[in-house]
């Protein structure tokens, strides 16, 4: 098998067919990790646990799951049961689970070989990955797989930057304003945002109830429609027929893109429009102003009590407070300090005032807001689905500089406000740009519970985008 180009698809359909072995994929994917240390894609390997499984699979596992035998990655937020749980802070290098979380339940029972934990933005508070608390190569930050110089994204770097460098063909990350989408974009990968509550929550560290999600990764969009069809359940996805699709396309959504960016997004319409689908321009008016309202203040509230709740959940006898005292990451550590611990908000004079009134009319005024705008831009234009550039720019430097606010704002500025309506999104692995050689991401956005539907959509662009070239080797 050619392991570059290994779809989860085809690594099941092989195993299933005994045309390779769990053994000699598992082994593969760790040799991989481990030849790739400067990524620092992993916080945890678990070589002997996923040899181990692997062999008792190819004894006597069951080839007709869909996972049966097939290496997969899992963030490091996400509990799996004799694993460290870090959520990438010191504070939780030691805390092992007794349990899985639903979401790897779900995935072990499937027969999937978990090779290890994933690295990520701190407490998953940002999306360029630049964590300064662990790391295996001889720099900090989780490194793009296409150049190392630059981030992999966040705060699902470590899971984006394993699939995107060949290390594994899929993985589970978290996303609470774009981080399974912006990673996946800046690495080549495939994902989904799940409608808020399609999947389980809990054994996650968390940010905010309200927006958090787990969310599949994966070479393509049929292997993401795989991986959620083993959590979700349901029949298989079929791709859509094109033609009978209409996608809008709204004005503010292109700003502040790169040449790149620009050029292969336009590109993609004028793909998509050969195809047969319908593209229309549509307004969003008020999209960023109602956005704006429910985004932080919802994150940096709900970040407080939600974490509260899951340091009780995991018996270290942790405070918020005594974990925050050591968080690693500057950025993270001054939102904490600052934001979440206090519970304050920044006022438009730059004075902290208190939190609770601002949340209080996030949740009950402006986001009901948000979601009736996009309710009705779906119905009104008959749209399956809003289509954007996943990322304003491909993926930037890697060093402290790249978690500062302002590139936090651009990264998201398209993946947020889907987010905090609490729709679903998919990211389209789109090109490699023609200047920077780096990969750019298409994302769908679809009415609230059409996964499927985007799904979908989704895998029958694939077939029209083709798969991204892996990354040159040094």
């Amino acid at each position: 098998m050619d392991f570059d180009q290994l779809t989860l698809t085809e690594a099941a359909d092989g195993l299933s067919a005994g045309k390779v072995t769990s053994t000699a994929l598992t082994r593969e994917a760790l040799a991989r990790a481990k030849a790739n240390a400067d990524l620092n894609a992993f916080v945890t390997l678990d070589e002997a646990g996923a040899m181990k499984a692997a062999a008792a699979f190819d004894a006597q596992g069951d080839r007709s799951k869909p996972l049966g035998g097939v290496p997969v990655v899992i963030k490091d937020n996400i509990e799996v049961a004799g694993l460290p749980c870090s959520a990438g802070t010191p504070a939780l290098k030691d805390y092992i689970p007794g349990a899985d979380a639903p979401v790897v339940a779900k995935l072990r029972a499937a027969g999937a070989i978990i090779i290890g934990k994933t690295s990520m933005h701190e407490l998953a508070f940002g999306i360029s990955g630049y964590n300064t608390a662990f790391k295996t190569g001889a720099e900090f930050g989780v490194r793009n797989a296409y150049d190392r110089a630059r981030i992999a994204g966040g705060s699902s770097s470590g899971t984006g930057a394993a699939i995107g460098a060949r290390i594994v063909a899929g993985g589970l990350g978290t996303d609470t304003g774009g981080s399974v989408r912006v990673p996946a974009a800046l690495n080549g990968c495939a994902s989904l945002r799940p409608t808020v509550g399609r999947y389980p929550q809990e054994g996650i560290a968390p940010i905010s109830h309200t927006r958090d999600t787990a969310g599949p990764m994966a070479a393509t969009m049929a292997d993401v429609a795989l991986l959620d069809r083993v959590i979700a359940g349901g029949d298989p996805v079929l791709p859509a027929d094109l033609k009978l699709v209409r996608i809008g396309i709204a004005k503010a959504m292109l700003a502040n893109l790169d040449g790149d960016t620009e050029a292969a997004f336009h590109g993609a319409v004028a793909q998509m429009k050969a195809q047969g689908m319908v593209v229309v321009e549509i307004e969003m008016p008020q999209l960023a102003e109602l956005n704006g309202q429910v985004s932080f203040p919802v994150a940096l509230y709900e970040a407080y009590d939600d974490l509260v709740a899951y340091l009780a959940h995991t018996g270290t006898g942790l405070s918020i407070e005594a974990l925050a005292k050591v968080i690693s990451s500057p950025d993270v550590k001054g939102t904490y300090d600052d934001l979440v611990i206090p519970r304050k908000l920044p006022a438009p004079d730059n004075t902290l005032i208190d939190a609770k009134p601002i949340y209080d009319a996030a949740i009950k005024i402006a986001r009901p807001a948000l979601q009736t705008l996009y309710a009705h831009t779906f119905s009104g234009n008959r749209l399956d689905a809003i289509a954007f550039p996943t990322t304003p720019r491909v993926a930037i430097a890697s060093n402290p500089d790249s978690s500062s606010l302002e590139n936090f704002g651009l990264f998201i500025q398209n993946t947020d406000p889907g987010s905090n309506a609490g729709i679903p999104g998919i990211q389209i692995p789109l090109a490699l740009g023609g200047t920077s050689g780096l990969p750019i991401g298409l994302e769908l956005d679809g009415p609230a519970g059409s996964d499927r539907r985007l799904l979908a959509i989704g895998m029958a662009l694939d077939r029209v985008f083709g798969r991204l070239p892996p990354p040159r080797r040094s």
